[in-house]
């Protein structure tokens, strides 16, 4: 007999001190249903390609309700939350009869309206269809606890940062479904939480002690019956559960979960001050005075100003205008009112620009200048880098500038910036560049770091920073979860 498994998407990381709330529009804009879902996502490196994967392979049918997912922006509003919601319990009450539901969800979605976003969508759907089993997928940055997932039977992650494991994780929850299915029994379930509030450009599981107690992880998984899930939780979604958390999933049972849960929990707490201060932070002069007394030789040197939630921050590109470090590329810049304003001026113009800098006082303030239009016009194209490879992006209304030796592409929809795409699309390559100032916290490290004569990690004043201590926190018990509390151990 085939299974039938409704698949639904709704997926947003938030920053909540973001002034800019993400509402239903927003999420329409990218959300595909049905069949549609079905065809753009075969064969790609995500969630949904690595479950219609499985399904495919097995024998099992996978009934497509809908996928969206915008990155990292801020805030849901309660009416998309509400909105989305509610399609996913319409979708399994008209989708006939299904035998389970896989959701896919960030698990740092922040609405004012709730305590915990995902709990809510999982709540609903199970007391809309109570004996159905569900499976979630969960981005390795979400937030949870024990209580986000009561109502799940199966839940999974990301076991990487650079997230190139999106398919994947597809794949693992959609396997362990279709065994509870087949096997009639549910595994047990298991969440611990270490205490733990980490910034995430330290989140990288290259980085040690990451890297040892995700090897860890995995070994535990071969010589057992398990799948477990060490997550670096999103530490600028304010909400009670944030921070780090494990889930083990353990088909020996649920005491067994909890043990190997709680076990690696412990590792985290164990290693907490290493992993808070992994990778050395740099201010905007260090970085600075870093490129002038050590230009480019042949290769770019990454400047990642990971502190810039909107892809809109200006801190390092006015330091940058007045430092000659070379030929510098600054991709992907969100600022649709200079890309309109360009590409109504058509290429070859000078114009003069107040770029960027608009989303929140934080980021910086546009900055004024003169820019020469390159190129500009409707942009979209399909991911080439592993992260979310075969996924189409749409940039909207875009824009190539020139300010003197730097070259920005302006965007009117946020997008990643974290492989060679933002190059090649505009017919140029990552090497042309002395200089390419990202945005990212950790996805541009699977393709940068064999590229890149350095990367170069600044804080600058935006709402990211790597101290989370600057975070004014509402609901967030900070007494119990810095990795620095009062042990007398060194502040980063």
């Amino acid at each position: 007999m085939t299974q039938r498994i409704a698949f639904a998407g709704f997926n947003l990381e938030s920053v909540t001190a973001v002034p800019q709330v993400v509402d239903s529009e927003a999420f329409e804009r990218v959300c595909v249903r049905g069949a549609e879902l079905t065809a753009r996502f075969r064969g790609t490196n995500t969630v949904p390609g690595g479950c219609l994967k499985v399904c495919e392979a097995e024998g099992a049918e996978l009934v497509p309700l809908f996928h969206t997912l915008l990155g990292a922006l801020g805030p849901a509003s309660d009416e998309a939350v509400a909105q989305f919601t509610q399609e996913i319990l319409d979708g399994i009450e008209n989708a006939g009869p299904l035998d389970g539901v896989i959701l896919f969800l960030h698990g740092a979605c922040w609405a004012a309206g709730y305590e915990d976003v995902e709990r809510s969508v999982i709540d609903a759907v199970r007391a809309r269809a109570p004996s159905l089993p569900i499976a979630v997928a969960l981005d390795y940055h979400g937030n949870i606890d024990s209580q986000t997932l009561r109502g799940a039977d199966i839940a999974v992650a990301y076991r990487h940062s650079p997230h190139i494991d999106m398919g994947e994780t597809g794949e693992r929850v959609t396997r362990a479904l279709l065994r509870l299915l087949r096997e009639g029994r549910r595994p047990g379930l298991a969440v611990a939480r270490p205490g733990i509030v980490i910034p995430s450009i330290m989140s990288a599981t290259a980085l040690e002690p990451l890297a040892t107690i995700m090897a860890e992880a995995r070994a535990v998984e071969a010589a057992g019956d398990c799948d477990i899930s060490v997550m670096a939780g999103f530490s600028y979604a304010d909400s009670t559960n944030t921070g780090m958390s494990v889930i083990c999933l353990d088909w020996d049972g649920q005491a067994a979960a909890e043990a190997k849960a709680k076990a690696h929990a412990g590792r985290l707490h164990g290693a907490r001050h290493a992993i808070a201060a992994a990778i050395p932070i740099m201010t905007a002069d260090e970085a600075l005075s870093d490129l002038e007394r050590r230009p480019a030789q042949g290769r770019p040197i990454v400047l990642l100003e990971h502190a810039d939630r909107m892809n809109d921050s200006t801190h390092l590109l006015r330091a940058l205008l007045d430092r000659d470090v070379g030929r510098v590329n600054v991709p992907f810049l969100l600022d649709p009112e200079t890309a309109a304003r360009a590409h109504a001026a058509g290429a070859g113009a000078e114009i003069a620009v107040a770029l960027a800098g608009r989303t929140a006082p934080e980021t910086g303030g546009p900055v004024e200048a003169t820019a020469r239009v390159i190129w500009s016009g409707p942009k979209s194209f399909t991911v080439s880098g592993r992260y979310q490879r075969g996924s189409f992006v749409d940039l909207g209304l875009t824009a190539l500038l020139q300010i003197g030796r730097i070259r920005v592409s302006v965007v009117s929809h946020f997008a990643f910036a974290v492989d060679g795409d933002p190059f090649l699309i505009f017919g140029e390559r990552p090497e042309d560049y002395d200089v390419i100032l990202l945005r990212s916290k950790t996805h541009f490290r699977d393709f940068y770091e064999p590229l890149a004569d350095r990367i170069l990690v600044v804080d600058t004043p935006d709402l990211g920073p790597a101290d989370v201590r600057l975070i004014p926190y509402r609901q967030l018990d900070t007494a119990a979860a810095y990795p620095w509390r009062n042990d007398g151990a060194p502040t980063p």
